[in-house]
């Protein structure tokens, strides 16, 4: 089994639509990563303040309201398409910003309203992108697929991590933007390379009147029911919410306030922990597109788990060395849990409906706005141990009654969610 599992790893290349795919979501993720770091500290720096810092986190998750809208549409148009529409976008927004700042007209408002525009799309980006893989890929190859697929978010975070804030100290926002929409519009050109994949649905056109509409609002809710009552998918979609809310912004939000204020460093030092948490979670990706046989299901029970464990750890400690640890091994719990649930989803979704079903996965993100704005406000109430130890605590409490209330969808080995 060994010799055979270790070219299965990149079995996924084989596939023409996937060398092109692979490359097209790893550059969007590269730009996604410095936009979020060099943004966070630009606002950080010219306002000072970590409630306007979360607010900015927040503004760029807007969209996760209308991502089954967005995948409803992708069902129609094609996820490839849709894609490249999106990263063409992204190009002219990145452009925007690169423009304001070698004109000296950039502000923290202007910041603001751009990122706002930016959310209401870019969250749906990641969904589309699974959904794209579901179609392209043979069932046999979609966890390594999946897993794969993760290491562009993962490897983005790294490089982001060690580039963007040190760039953005070095050449100033401008250039920087410069390279940003580079990698966008690259990124664009690579998705249109892809082949249409064959839907296993053809959609005829809706009539250009009031029942379109109302035709439109039947496909939409019947994606969302069907999301959130499929074998072991509840569950899955909760422990996504659960993550966001309760997990994610002490890794992705507030980090800029925790190096500056808690760690006492620099942009140099914000790039070290963001790249540990990365570093954990493209070992984590790579880990399990190289291991076959895990019962998907229960790894998602116990990476969760392990996850607030670490977080728990990570908000106690005060020294870096130490940090950088816990946010590596809470990196490698996040990928395997997150990683899960997307196969959880896709094993269970219809071809038809995959795109609404990813969109409501995107929806689910909508929990980390709420979550980055209290712990804002917590931590100036009862300060940034107690907001992090509150968070962790809620959060495993939270995930023990998941695993309880789908206990017979998640945990017997004979369950279609822990399929071999």
């Amino acid at each position: 089994m060994s010799a055979a599992a270790r070219p299965s790893a990149l079995a996924p290349f084989r596939i023409r639509n996937y060398r092109f795919q692979w490359p097209s979501d790893l550059l969007t993720s590269w730009a996604f990563e410095i936009e979020t770091l060099v943004l966070g500290w630009y606002i950080l720096v010219e306002t000072g303040s970590v409630l306007l810092l979360t607010v900015l986190g927040s503004l760029q998750y807007v969209g996760t309201l209308v991502a089954p809208v967005l995948g409803m549409i992708g069902d129609r148009m094609g996820h490839r398409d849709l894609l490249v529409v999106l990263r063409l976008t992204y190009t002219v927004l990145a452009s925007t910003i690169m423009v304001l700042a070698l004109t000296g007209h950039l502000g923290p408002l202007k910041v603001m309203i751009i990122v706002t525009i930016m959310g209401l799309i870019r969250s749906s980006d990641l969904g589309l992108r699974s959904a794209l893989l579901a179609g392209i890929m043979p069932a046999e190859l979609l966890v390594g697929a999946i897993s794969l697929s993760r290491t562009t978010q993962d490897s983005a975070r790294i490089a982001g991590a060690l580039t963007g804030a040190g760039l953005f100290a070095v050449l100033g926002i401008g250039l920087v933007y410069a390279a940003v929409a580079g990698l966008y519009l690259l990124a664009a050109v690579l998705m249109v390379c892809l082949t249409r994949p064959k839907r296993s649905v053809v959609t005829t056109d809706l009539p250009a009147n009031s029942r379109a509409v109302s035709r439109l609002l039947d496909e939409l809710k019947e994606g969302m029911i069907y999301a959130w009552n499929g074998p072991a998918m509840g569950a899955a979609l909760s422990v996504a919410f659960l993550a966001n809310l309760t997990a994610f912004p002490f890794t992705s939000g507030l980090l800029p306030y925790i190096a500056r204020d808690i760690f006492h460093t620099d942009q140099t030092g914000l790039g070290y922990l963001s790249a540990s948490f990365a570093v954990g979670s493209l070992i984590g990706s790579i880990t399990l597109s190289l291991v076959g046989g895990l019962r998907i299901a229960r790894l998602l029970i116990g990476a969760t788990l392990a996850w607030y464990v670490m977080l728990l750890v990570f908000v106690e400690t005060r020294t870096m060395p130490v940090a950088m640890a816990c946010l590596v091994l809470a990196g490698i719990a996040q990928s395997m849990s997150m990683i899960s649930a997307a196969v959880i989803l896709m094993r269970t979704a219809s071809a038809h409906l995959r795109g609404r079903v990813m969109g409501v996965r995107m929806m689910v993100i909508y929990g980390l706005p709420p979550g980055l704005l209290a712990a804002g406000s917590l931590i100036d109430i009862i300060g940034y141990s107690a907001t992090g130890s509150l968070y962790a605590a809620v959060g495993f409490i939270a995930m023990l009654a998941i695993a309880i209330r789908w206990r017979a969808d998640l945990w017997p080995v004979h369950a279609p969610a822990n399929a071999r």
